[in-house]
């Protein structure tokens, strides 16, 4: 794996979302190019974890080669570092925690003292209610005019499934802190999806980008970074990925 997480493949990646989008820039905190989250996610998901430190080692000598200094600097390292981390945590829930666990703690290995954290970012005391109630606000703002029917659908499936995914999974898990926009949280979903081969809520979640802001350009860079991430990996489908629809 290592011969395939060269810098010309990396590039390549960020290459493929397109430059200075509007539709990014509408959203603050966020990564003006969101490749090393969706390339992480997916290699995490792919399990492939040894490539994830090198998706941020390469993304932060990028940083560092712009020339910012002082407080801008380490801020927008920060940022990076959080991003990462936090959309590989998120990716846990669709990819299997032991893959989460394996490469946050590679990535911990390579990561800057100063760049890691102390505590934990979310809330740990807030009530269960909140949690609900984020959750659904949260399902619904990804989901909008399909909402209802996504939600019926899994509890009809079971009852706690239903819970379980409105509250643990957009309550807690996407909409547990805000180091990622929801249109960051979605492209992380979307990579997660693909490398795990699940086509339905592929077409769910491209659709939940559309809905975030993000443009059918953007959503198809982001599709085709973790398409190419998955395959390097050896991640093989026994269906076809969804493509992005126009709306």
């Amino acid at each position: 794996m290592a011969d395939l997480v060269t810098p010309a493949f990396l590039d390549t990646l960020k290459s493929l979302y397109p430059a200075h989008a509007p539709s990014t820039a509408a959203h603050p905190g966020a990564l003006l190019n969101p490749w090393p989250l969706v390339a992480a996610v997916a290699f995490s998901a792919s399990n492939v974890p040894e490539a994830v430190p090198a998706v941020f080692a390469h993304a932060l000598a990028e940083l560092r080669a712009r020339g910012t200094e002082g407080e801008a600097a380490r801020e927008e390292q920060r940022v990076l570092a959080r991003k990462i981390r936090e959309g590989v945590l998120q990716s846990g829930l669709l990819s299997g925690m032991p893959r989460t666990i394996n490469s946050l703690i590679a990535l911990n290995e390579v990561m800057p003292e100063e760049l890691r954290e102390t505590k934990t970012l979310r809330d740990t005391n807030k009530h269960m209610s909140e949690y609900d109630r984020r959750g659904e606000e949260l399902f619904r703002a990804m989901y909008r005019d399909t909402a209802d029917a996504v939600q019926g659908l899994l509890d009809s499936a079971y009852p706690d499934l239903g819970w379980f995914c409105n509250t643990v999974g957009y309550g807690m898990t996407y909409g547990g802190t805000d180091v990622l926009t929801q249109v960051e949280s979605t492209y992380a979903i979307v990579a997660a999806l693909v490398a795990v081969d699940a086509p339905r809520q592929v077409g769910w979640h491209l659709a939940n980008a559309r809905h975030g802001g993000a443009s059918a350009d953007e959503a198809r860079a982001v599709r085709e970074i973790a398409l190419r991430v998955a395959r390097a990996a050896g991640v093989r489908w026994r269906n076809a990925v969804p493509e992005v629809e126009d709306a």
